[in-house]
């Protein structure tokens, strides 16, 4: 496989997109409004091209917008959490990767009609997943893309799954609004995302993203991005009605989310905001995760699968899977004039 072959891209009429072999990531996308303007809404992690970006992680080596992850997370260490959180943190799978094999390797391309993209990974062969697949759109009539993602497995299982979008921010703290409607319940993160780079209240939960328990006390406007504080954080929220926007004031455009919230009953807000200081992040990295999740904030399958409290408030943390039905699931990412 030439180097020339780790990238496709599509046009139309509204737009330009790229997709990368490595992770199936999706982005550069250049959408047309119908004012005339071209914007650019997903995020590529600034060390992409850098020297020595090719010894990371594969999830890491050329981090960009938009991917699926299966099985969604990874195992952390155990000890510090919440009374309800300790008894369900697992060791590491073997062989685990960080958001699963679909994140760290190369998808091979497959043929597909005119006007898409398809992708199709193998799992190694102890992996109960056989098989993921899919599909990235343009939608001819409008700044839209329309995205299939299909998963086979070898035999009935649980698991985990996320989707995975990352969007730009502009520089110009709270320049951007995230806009989700309403909610039922939101939660913080029980423990810290990073040492040293925590902003809100642990183990809290919330019903306004303008107020989130802080770490300090009082509450913060978590709907304003970029934030001002230097952090890395997660919020689980629950109840979101399958769409989702960012609302760039700066750049004067909304991009949307939707999707099937029957598959994803939470929404993963990932809010990388300077707070990792370590290479290769150096505290430049600014972003925001909007995912669509099954899962309990990402920490792995071990916690996802046990009766953790999220699954316990009623909410589903991994979802079932069939030899004989493959999933599949139906997402789309649209851009409109401010």
């Amino acid at each position: 496989m030439s180097v020339d072959d780790d990238y496709r891209g599509l046009g139309w009429a509204h737009g330009a997109l790229t997709v990368q072999r490595l992770g199936a990531m999706l982005a550069p996308i250049t959408f047309l409004l119908a004012d005339g303007r071209q914007i650019s809404p997903m995020h590529i992690a600034p060390w992409s091209h850098e020297p020595g970006a090719e010894a990371l992680p594969g999830i890491l080596r050329r981090l960009r917008g938009e991917w699926p992850c299966v099985p969604f997370g990874y195992s952390v260490p155990a000890g510090g959490w919440p009374e309800g959180w300790t008894r369900v943190m697992g060791p590491p799978e073997l062989d685990e990767e960080v958001h699963g094999h679909s994140s760290n390797h190369d998808w091979a391309w497959r043929d597909s009609e005119s006007g898409s993209l398809s992708l199709v990974l193998d799992y190694p062969k102890g992996s109960p997943v056989e098989r993921v697949e899919r599909t990235i759109t343009p939608d001819q009539s409008a700044p839209a893309i329309d995205i299939e993602f299909k998963i086979a497995v070898r035999r009935a299982c649980r698991l985990p799954i996320g989707l995975h979008p990352v969007f730009r921010l502009p520089f110009e703290t709270g320049a951007a609004a995230l806009e989700l409607g309403g909610f039922d319940e939101g939660r913080t993160y029980p423990h810290d995302v990073e040492p040293g780079a925590a902003l809100f209240a642990r183990n809290k939960t919330f019903f306004e993203l303008s107020a989130v328990p802080s770490r300090s006390g009082g509450a913060i406007d978590a709907s304003l991005l970029p934030l001002a504080a230097d952090t890395e954080e997660l919020l689980q929220i629950e109840g979101v009605d399958g769409v989702a926007a960012l609302a760039n004031h700066e750049d004067g455009y909304r991009v949307e989310l939707s999707w099937q919230k029957e598959h994803f009953p939470s929404l993963l807000l990932w809010y990388s905001n300077r707070g990792r200081k370590a290479a290769p992040w150096n505290g430049r990295h600014v972003a925001i995760g909007i995912e669509p999740i099954c899962s309990a904030f990402g920490l792995g399958p071990a916690t996802a699968l046990a009766d953790n409290p999220i699954a316990q408030s009623g909410i589903a943390t991994a979802l079932e899977f069939s030899a004989e039905k493959p999933f599949v699931t139906r997402y789309r990412i649209e851009a409109s004039a401010l």
